[in-house]
């Protein structure tokens, strides 16, 4: 009977993640290459952006946005710009308050890539061009990067408010 209920205290203290709903919340395309008339010789390079935002709703629901940029180039001519914000809204329940911003921003964009992915290659698709499939992305590398950045920011943002003072 106490390892039933040890089993069951134990399965009620693990981290819960439930998508409740998932959509695109701003989606633009520009073909600037049929709108200037530019011809697109050989392969355009892609350029593509990943900017993470997370928003608290209630005290287990929260939103997560994914947001694209992507920027195709042909000669240093523009070809085509994609912006997509998809964003999903989680329950998330079990999960210790100094974890919550990395589960936020590393699992929560990992559940929606694939589906941000598909909304990717068949805008570009639609748009007239071959469907771009972007690579995966490494949420976790792309957490650490903007944690090192803000750290470095506040380090700077420090070193000029204590740095040497002096009379004239």
């Amino acid at each position: 009977m106490a390892e039933e209920e040890a089993k069951a205290t134990e399965q009620a203290a693990q981290p819960r993640l439930k998508i409740l709903n998932q959509y695109v919340r701003d989606l633009s395309f520009e073909n600037i290459a049929v709108q200037k008339g530019v011809k697109v010789e050989g392969s355009p390079q892609i350029q593509v952006q990943v900017a993470l935002d997370a928003r608290k709703h209630t005290d287990t629901q929260f939103e997560v946005i994914v947001k694209v940029n992507v920027e195709s180039k042909s000669q240093d001519e523009t070809v085509f710009l994609l912006e997509l914000d998809y964003a999903g809204q989680f329950q998330i329940e079990n999960v210790a308050a100094n974890q919550l911003h990395p589960f936020l921003l590393i699992e929560c964009p990992r559940m929606l890539f694939p589906f941000l992915r598909r909304v990717v290659s068949d805008v570009t698709r639609d748009g007239g061009f071959p469907p771009l499939n972007i690579d995966n992305i490494d949420f976790m590398a792309l957490y650490r990067q903007n944690l090192a950045r803000q750290q470095q920011a506040q380090q700077a943002t420090a070193g000029t408010e204590n740095g040497p003072t002096g009379t004239a």
